[in-house]
């Protein structure tokens, strides 16, 4: 593929997508239309020389009329009747001429446009995929319409020169003299038509280029629609559509300028000729040399001679076409993908071999020596990461694309070898995004298939699990395409129904499952496993559930082939369980700060682990930061707050500014610590701490400032990420302690039988951070707290 570059309005190059057709190549296309059109080219030449004979004979039949009445001689009636048959044939066979034009040019471009589409359809892939969807639409509309209007072109500028060639004649029969004058001004006339097809192609295939640009950007934005919808870039996708405009008027200009340009010119000549040829004929009058009717009969053939200047207009119509031609010969031109004559075998089970494939595309290696075999009847899933070659190799498997290198077999026989209709009928193809051409549904599912009856149909929708909302459409398998909206999931099974309806030797799905639930996609694959499907089946997967029932699974790896094995085998290897991982995001790393008021307090990194609470260890000695004050005796009045209670955790959220109002907190009461204390593992209680008898009540006494039983260095229970909820009740004395039906009971260690009363219970997991559970109903602002000894945390 070579590009071309042309000059914008800038003066900056702008390249050329796609390959530039040799001028060889859009003749050939010109000389193919004429000869698709020669039966209507032929009426059309024969109507335009009769048309152009009675032109050339009207001024000679008038002419002898008007001498045989200025002679007062009879028999100028008939000449008279005459001339008005000869106007009439005239009228009639020019209708006919346009009437044949455009049969003609109908014709010609259907024929161009289907040359160009068999071309671009049947070219491989990696050919056809330089050209965008809007420039493909340019070409097939605007550039095969042009095209197509040769034929009509030529025959009419074969009628424009017959005319002012005849008249010529005419003027030298009549006079020599006035064909003389005439013929000085010839060679100008020349020239100015010249130049004019010369300047006019320039700028007609330049205007056909940008215009082709500007068709490209339009469908993209069409086909991202709902993108540029939700993106709210609706002005600055229009802007970048109609950014070429520019562009398209100044070659606009430039080819109506130089068409106009020899209008004029032909325009001031032209006149200038048969003014000349009237003043000779006027002086050959007054000599006696010619008579009145002469003179008119040499006027009305010099304005027919000076109609030579009407070809401009068809000489510009053939300048399109031909300019148009090379656009949409480089299409019809592209190089096809041969087939042999081949057939596979009857009894192929469908065994599919690669043997050293290697595809390469743009200069990227997609494939390198893939040499595989998955037996006939198999399911096979080809797994791998984004850009290992999955699809790459599903398109040569199936013969959607040719190998650069290797070659690939089904049941032994080449796939370049087999011819085109039995390879398309033995492979079914589906694609993660089908296409449906046809209209009904019925027809769209049908599509390719050979002798699929309706029962046919509904049979592979059943399988394909669709046919339960084709039946709920306005009417079913009849519902025309464009009146049955389809979602992403819908579309891929009528996709799936298309390549059921074949149950070809080999089934080849390319991501066709991507849009399924789990469910339905379990269902699709048992479907595919049933006895009613032969043939080898290989499927692009993505989720383990498919690698895992398939047969094999044909691991990719940069385009090479890692491993071929069943799955289970494969799943021991970590690399192999890291293709179904989603790739970890990078975490960016949190900058601390101090809580201010109003800023929410962070929560802790991982939560406590639930465990015993550590006895102290007597060779520790003690914290005095964390001895009670003896001075602060406890509060008598609130007894939900016992002084041998451990603070709780503060709530994650934002840090109140104090109030200067608020009365200080009263004695005894522990107060919320301002940040929350740093979760971590609790320890494992020493052995050799003698454990705290207890009263079995649970009623513990407040202590003595003189207690030693409160020892400073007693570890807090493990904090509690998330809000603080509200201590329970104080059990009633001389009473066991009995659990609020509302908590949930402690998680039993499963490393200790004995269940010993001085675990604390692990976390309770509804607790999370940001999730405030309801405070209830007349209970003060709650701290948790913990047991002394082998009493439980609230």
């Amino acid at each position: 593929m070579r590009e071309r570059s042309e000059v914008n309005t800038r003066g900056e190059e702008r390249p050329e997508k796609g390959r530039t057709a040799p001028v060889g190549g859009g003749d050939a296309l010109l000389r193919g239309t004429v000869r698709r059109t020669w039966f209507i080219a032929a009426f059309l030449g024969l109507c335009s020389t009769a048309a152009a004979g009675c032109a050339l004979a009207v001024p000679a039949v008038i002419g002898h009329a008007l001498d045989l009445m200025l002679d007062r001689r009879t028999g100028a009636g008939p000449w008279l009747a005459l001339s008005a048959v000869l106007l009439a044939g005239e009228v009639i066979l020019e209708a006919a001429r346009v009437l044949l034009s455009q049969l003609a040019g109908a014709r010609a471009t259907a024929w161009v446009r289907i040359r160009a589409l068999k071309g671009l359809l049947g070219s491989p892939l990696s050919h056809a995929a330089p050209y965008s969807p809007g420039d493909v639409a340019a070409r097939l509309c605007v550039n095969a319409a042009d095209s197509g209007a040769a034929p009509a072109a030529l025959a009419t500028i074969v009628s424009s020169l017959l005319a002012p060639v005849g008249a010529l004649v005419a003027l030298a029969l009549i006079d020599p003299w006035t064909a003389a004058v005439f013929l000085a001004g010839v060679p100008l006339l020349l020239l100015l038509l010249r130049a004019f097809a010369r300047h006019s192609s320039d700028s007609v295939g330049r205007y056909q280029r940008v215009q082709a640009d500007i068709a490209a950007r339009l469908a993209e934005a069409l086909e991202g629609a709902r993108t540029v919808a939700a993106a709210g870039t609706l002005g600055r996708e229009a802007r970048r559509v109609l950014a070429p405009l520019d562009e398209l008027a100044l070659h606009g200009r430039r080819m109506w300028t130089v068409h106009g340009r020899a209008v004029a010119h032909s325009g001031v000549l032209l006149p200038l000729l048969v003014t000349a040829v009237l003043a000779v004929g006027g002086v050959r009058v007054s000599q006696g040399a010619l008579s009145v009717g002469d003179l008119l009969a040499a006027s009305r053939y010099a304005a027919l001679a000076a109609g030579v200047g009407g070809v401009a207009s068809p000489l510009g119509a053939l300048v399109r076409a031909r300019s148009a031609a090379r656009r949409t010969a480089e299409l019809a031109d592209l190089e096809p993908m041969p087939h042999g004559c081949a057939v596979l075998p009857e009894d192929g089970s469908g065994t599919l071999e690669l043997s050293g494939v290697g595809l390469v595309r743009g200069g990227v290696p997609l494939l390198t020596d893939v040499t595989l075999k998955v037996p006939g009847g198999a399911t096979a899933a080809v797994v791998g990461r984004s850009g290992s070659g999955r699809s790459s190799l599903a398109a040569v498997a199936g013969r959607l694309e040719d190998p650069d290198v290797g070659r690939v077999l089904l049941d032994g026989t080449p796939l370049a070898q087999v011819e085109r209709g039995d390879l398309r009928a033995r492979v079914a193809y589906a694609f993660a995004r089908p296409e449906f051409h046809g209209g009904t549904v019925a027809e769209a599912v049908a599509a390719g298939a050979v002798d699929a009856s309706g029962d046919r149909v509904r049979q592979a929708a059943v399988l394909a699990h669709a046919d339960d909302f084709v039946r709920l459409l306005p009417q079913g398998y009849g519902t025309p395409l464009d009146q049955a909206p389809l979602s992403g999931g819908e579309r891929q099974r009528l996709g799936l129904a298309r390549a059921f309806v074949r149950r070809g030797r080999l089934t080849i799905l390319d991501d066709a499952t991507s849009s399924l639930d789990t469910a339905t996609e379990r269902q699709v694959e048992l479907a595919l496993s049933g006895s009613s499907f032969t043939g080898t089946r290989l499927v692009v997967a993505h989720r383990v559930s498919t690698a895992a029932r398939a047969d094999l699974v044909i691991w990719l790896e940069a385009g090479r082939v890692r491993r071929v094995a069943p799955h289970g085998e494969l799943w021991r290897d970590p690399d192999y369980r890291a293709v179904f991982a989603p790739e970890p995001v990078p975490a960016q790393p949190a900058t601390p700060h101090p809580p201010t008021p109003g800023d929410p307090v962070a929560a802790p990194a991982s939560p406590p682990v639930a465990g015993p609470v550590p006895a102290p260890d007597p060779s520790d000695p003690p914290d005095p930061s964390d001895a009670p004050d003896p001075s602060d005796p406890p509060d008598p009045a609130d007894s939900s707050a016992p002084p041998d209670r451990v603070p709780a955790p503060p709530v994650a959220g934002p840090v109140p500014a104090p109030d200067p109002s608020d009365p200080p907190a009263p004695p005894g009461r522990v107060p919320t610590p301002a940040s929350p204390p740093v979760a971590g593992p609790v320890p494992a209680p020493d052995p050799s701490d003698p454990q705290d008898p207890q009263d079995p009540s649970d009623s513990p006494d407040p202590p003595a400032p003189s207690d030693p039983s409160v020892s400073p260095d007693r570890v807090p229970a493990p904090p509690v990420a998330g809000p603080v909820p509200a201590p329970d009740p104080p059990a009633p004395p001389d009473s066991p302690d009995s659990p609020d039906p509302s908590d949930p009971p402690d998680p039993p260690d499963p490393s200790d039988p004995s269940a010993s009363p001085d675990r604390v219970p692990a976390q309770d997991p509804s607790r999370t951070p940001g999730a405030v559970p309801p405070r209830r109903a007349g209970w003060p602002p709650a701290v948790v707290v913990a047991r002394r000894g082998r009493g439980r945390g609230r």
